[in-house]
C-alpha cells in the first residue's frame, strides 16, 4: 500500500468512528448561523428533555444489539409501564414506579427466555411482545387516557435539580451506569464475546443463556423507566400512543453512533450523541417549517449510511 492509500484509509477510519460527533457539530454550527433563537437555554433545555426517553431506551437496545439481537417491544412495554401507574398511584408514587419497573424486567426476561432458551430469533421474539404487549396495556387502561394529577409523580417529568431536568439527569446517570456496565464489569465483557461470535462463547463456557436473559432484562427495565418519565411528563397515561415507533427510534440511534448490527460491539458514547443527531435533525426541519415527514425520510437516508459504513468497517 502507498503511502497516500494509506493516510486515505486512515481518515476514512477516522471518519467511520468519528462521524456522528463530526455530524453533530455540523448540525449545531449551522443551527448556530442559521436558526432564530437556537443558542438559548430555553431551547437546549427542551431538546435534551425530548431526547432523554430515546436515549434511555437506545442504550438498553445498544446492549441488545452488542449481543448480535434486537428487541423491537421497547415501545410496547413504554405502553405496558404507563397503564401500569394509575392502577398503583393511589398507594403512592414509588410503589406506582417500581409496579411499573417490576413489569418491565419482566416483559424482557420473557424477551430474552424466548431468545436464550427456546431458540427463538430476536426479531421475531420481541415482534410478539410489541403486539401482544400494547394490546395488553390498552386492555389494562381499558382504552382510555387517564389524566394524573399527582404533584411527586409529575416533578419527574418537570422538575429540575440546579437548573437541569430530573429526566436529563436520570438518562446521564443511566447512560454512565451502561458505560461501566459494558467497559468495566465481567457481565459487559460477555456479552461483547456472545454478540462476537455466540456458539465460541458457549463453547468457552460462559453464561451464555444467563448473559441475554440478563440483556434483555435490563432493556426492559430501561424501556419502563423511560415510558414512566414519558407519562410523568404528558401528566397522562396513554397506553395508545405512548412509545409508538420508539424502537426504530432507538435503533436508528445505536446504528448511528456506531454499534454494529453485526453485534460484538457496544459504543455508548456514539449512542449518546447518535440520539442527540436524530433529535437535532428532527428540530432543525421543524425550526425551517418542514414537515415531519422529511424528517422520516432524512432518518431512513440516516439510517441506509450508517449501514453502509458499519460494513465498509467490519
Amino acid at each position: 500500500m502507498t503511502l497516500t492509500a494509506s493516510r486515505t484509509a486512515a481518515r476514512t477510519r477516522w471518519l467511520q468512528d468519528n462521524g456522528v460527533y463530526v455530524a453533530v457539530a455540523v448540525l449545531l454550527l449551522f443551527n448556530a448561523l442559521f436558526t432564530a433563537n437556537f443558542l438559548t437555554l430555553g431551547n437546549f433545555t427542551t431538546q435534551l428533555v425530548q431526547a432523554a426517553p430515546v436515549l434511555i431506551v437506545a442504550l438498553g437496545m445498544a446492549l441488545v444489539i452488542g449481543t448480535e439481537g434486537v428487541d423491537l417491544s421497547v415501545g410496547a412495554v413504554m405502553a405496558l409501564a404507563a397503564a401500569i401507574i394509575p392502577l398503583y398511584l393511589g398507594a403512592g408514587p414509588l410503589t406506582a414506579i417500581t409496579m411499573a419497573l417490576v413489569v418491565g424486567v419482566l416483559a424482557g426476561a420473557f424477551n430474552g427466555f424466548l431468545v436464550a432458551k427456546v431458540g427463538i430469533q430476536p426479531i421475531v421474539a420481541t415482534l410478539a411482545l410489541l403486539v401482544g404487549g400494547r394490546g395488553l396495556a390498552l386492555v389494562i387502561a381499558d382504552g382510555q387516557l387517564v389524566q394524573l394529577h399527582d404533584e411527586t409523580f409529575l416533578e419527574l417529568g418537570t422538575g429540575d435539580v440546579l437548573g437541569i431536568p430530573i429526566s436529563v439527569l436520570i438518562a446521564g446517570l443511566l447512560a454512565l451506569v451502561v458505560a461501566g456496565l459494558t467497559n468495566r464489569t465481567t457481565f459487559g465483557r460477555q456479552l461483547v464475546a456472545i454478540g462476537g461470535n455466540r456458539k465460541a462463547a458457549t463453547l468457552a463456557g460462559l453464561p451464555v443463556n444467563r448473559v441475554l436473559i440478563g440483556v434483555y432484562a435490563i432493556t426492559g427495565v430501561l424501556a419502563a423507566i423511560a415510558g414512566v418519565l414519558a407519562t410523568s411528563r404528558l401528566a397522562a397515561s396513554d397506553p395508545a400512543d405512548m412509545g409508538l415507533l420508539m424502537e426504530l427510534s432507538a435503533i436508528t440511534a445505536v446504528v448511528v453512533g456506531g454499534t454494529p448490527l453485526t453485534g460484538g460491539k457496544v459504543r455508548v458514547l456514539g449512542t449518546v450523541f447518535g440520539v442527540i443527531l436524530m433529535q437535532l435533525v428532527r428540530a432543525t426541519l421543524i425550526k425551517h417549517n418542514l414537515p415531519d415527514s422529511i424528517a422520516q425520510m432524512i432518518q431512513a437516508a440516516i439510517i441506509i449510511a450508517a449501514v453502509y459504513v458499519a460494513r465498509e468497517r467490519r
